[in-house]
This record gives structure tokens, sequence and C-alpha cells, in this order.
């Protein structure tokens, strides 16, 4: 059996959605997008909801419109995809790298204030697998240095926090439409807020800083004047890619229950085992499962996570690790200094973190593969 690490949950609503798109011939942002906009504001209950092409570019525009330039710096944690940190050196500044939690993966809030300086900027959280970071505390040590927060949400649709949606709760939260993403529109992002201000900003931004709905000049009520009003991005989304978002929208919390359902079943599967440290999800928030991270209990095991990947893709099941550290990277060793030995609670996780495949279109026959595999090569290779 073929198991991959994820595949995308498309069905008739998504190719219908795509090819009117193509019949009506509006393929760049439009009506769709606006559509997708309005209703993703009203999920998620925020004020503004902008559409872009990625959560990368709704992380950069996120500085960019809270005035982070050259010199300044901004706090992320060390076990995040590296858009977090890239998106601030886009602009000159630095990232600063917070170690994370060994049980949680989250960003260590004890660790967050000693790296706060004069030149801090922001704070931005990243909700590791789905669970979001410890919001209250975050935006305490915001309030108390004045600083900003972005939330990057790439893995939290839908997620809660102490009964708060995530994407209502920050300064600005991204959120990523990727391939492998909760709600999949191949490419795209999603920025909300509750600042109009910002909202206006963004909307300029993302296409190239021309005047508010410049995207209609080639409409019949459109012109083909316009203005620019500053220095912008080529970062728009495309209908073809929002009329995907509706639809995948519209069935994400049935998705979301089919995740919980696999990551309940891996749960139960491995509870018990001394071979396996269990990742843990805080009682006063919701996960939105888009990860099942797997932690290997080395000192119980024979092998490490490198060959215990291998063995489970010897056996045709697809695996990947969530992350490699930001300091493990050699831009950020050679241009800011970060070791390893700085950061031990990363180490440790990164060192025995799987991720297993957890995904809606899975099915139970492939599942109950999953677990007979992982918990063969568990017992197979136990001290």
């Amino acid at each position: 059996m073929r198991i991959p690490f994820h595949r995308p949950y498309i069905t008739e609503e998504e190719i219908n959605g795509v090819v009117e798109c193509l019949r009506n011939g509006w393929l760049t942002m439009g009506e769709k997008t606006l559509e997708f906009e309005d209703r993703f504001k009203n999920y998620i209950g925020s004020k503004h909801a902008v559409a872009v092409s990625s959560c990368t570019a709704a992380l950069h525009l996120s500085l960019v419109v809270m005035g982070v330039k050259e010199g300044d710096e901004v706090i992320v944690p060390t076990t995040t995809f590296v858009a977090t940190a890239e998106v601030v050196n886009y602009l000159g500044a630095k990232p600063v790298l917070v170690d994370v939690e060994i049980d949680t993966h989250l960003i260590d809030v004890e660790k967050v204030e000693e790296k706060v300086t004069d030149r801090t900027k922001a704070i931005m959280p990243v909700h590791f697998s789905g669970q979001p970071a410890d919001m209250d505390e975050i935006l305490d040590i915001a309030r108390r240095h004045n600083l900003y927060v972005i939330e990057d949400a790439a893995h939290a649709l839908p997620s809660w926090y102490k009964g708060r949606k995530v994407g209502t709760i920050g300064d600005i939260t991204a959120f990523s439409f990727y391939a492998t993403k909760t709600l999949a529109t191949g490419e795209g992002g999603m920025a909300t807020t509750e600042n109009d201000e910002w909202a206006d900003r963004l909307r300029i931004l993302r296409l190239h800083g021309i005047s508010k709905d410049a995207w209609k000049r080639y409409s019949k009520e459109g012109s083909w004047e316009y203005d620019v009003m500053e220095n912008g991005f080529k970062y728009n989304t495309t209908d073809i890619n929002a009329s995907m978002g509706l639809a995948q929208l519209r069935k994400l919390e049935d998705m979301w229950e089919k995740r919980k359902a696999i990551a309940r079943t891996y749960s139960e599967a491995f509870a018990g085992l001394d071979t396996v440290v269990p990742y843990k999800v805080k009682e006063d928030r919701v996960s939105s499962w888009h990860l099942y991270p797997l932690r290997l209990n080395l000192s119980a095991l024979r092998i490490d996570r490198d060959t215990f990947i291998k063995t489970l893709g010897g056996k045709g099941i697809g695996t990947s690790v969530h992350f490699i550290p930001l300091y493990r990277f050699k831009y950020y060793r050679e241009r800011f200094g970060y070791s390893a030995e700085d950061f031990p609670n990363s180490e440790w996780v990164f060192k025995r973190v799987v991720s297993l495949p957890i995904y809606p279109s899975m099915t139970e026959e492939e599942l109950s593969y999953v677990v007979e595999v992982v918990y063969d090569t568990l017992r197979r290779y136990k001290r």
C-alpha cells in the first residue's frame, strides 16, 4: 500500500468553481475574490479579510503596514517554516529566535520577554500544528512593551484559543491556503485584522500600490486610469484560487472533524507506549490538527528518527518533519550567529519528531495500515 504524506481533498465543487471562472473569462482577482474575503471574515468573525497570494505575502505585508524597517527586530520561534523569519529579512530587520516548549512546540513565552530590546517592533507567534500559542501572555508582553503581534496561523484554520477563534486575537493574523493546508487553493493566503487603516493599505500594497479597486479597470465599469499610492507588490490572489477557497470554506469544519478523528485514532493507538512521547494540546484551546506530531522516545529505541522515517517509507508510508529549526540553516548560522546550543528544547524536538499522514481523504484502511506499521516498527526496534 502507498500512502502519501498528504492528499488534497478536492471534489466536484472545487472543479466546478474553477471551470466557472474559466468559462466566464475572469481569471485574476475579481468578484470571486471579494466574495471569498467576505465569507472568510464572516466565518472567522474579523472585521477585515484581505486575500493575497500566500501566507508569506500576508506576513510580509503585515510587517510593512506596521512600519517595520531596517534595524528593527521581530521575535519569532525557532521551530517554524522559514517564511516566518524570511519576511523579517525582506525589510532589513532581524528575526530574533526564541526556543519552543518541548510539550507543544509553541514559542516559549517565558523566554520571549528576555529577548525584547529597544529595537523590537513585533512578536510573531506560530500556532504549531494548529494549536494556538499562549496568546494572553504574548499580548500582555506586547502591551507592556508597545509591540505589535502578528499571528502566523498557517496551520490554524479552524482553531480556538480560550473560546476565541484564531484570526480575531492578535493585531493581524496570516493564514495559508497552500496545497497541503486545511483549506487549500493551491497557493494563497489571507490576512485578517480589525484595523481599518491597515486593511486599506494591505489592499493597496497587494497590487503594486495602485489605488483601491484598481482590479476593476478591465471590467465594464472600470477605467484605464489609476494612481500609484505607494511602492507595492504583486501579491494579489486570483478568482480561480478564490473559487476553490469558497468551496473549501463550505466544508471546512467537516474536513476538520475528519482530521480530529484521525488524530484521536493515532493518540489512542499509541497511548501508553514507552517508545513515544505524547504531544500535548493544552486544555484551554482547540487545534485544527493540521499536523499530527509523533515524538520518538529515543532512549527506548534502537533507531533514530531518520531511520524510523526510512523504515516507514519502505512500507509505503509518507511522512515529514516539522520543522528543521531555523538556526540549523546556513543563512541563519552565518548571518546571525545562531547555533543549536542556544536552543535545547528545539533540538530535543527536532531529533525526535515525525509528522504522520492526516488529511480528510484518508481512508479507514489507510489509517489502519499506518497505525499497524508505526506500532510494529516501534515494537521491533524497542530496546
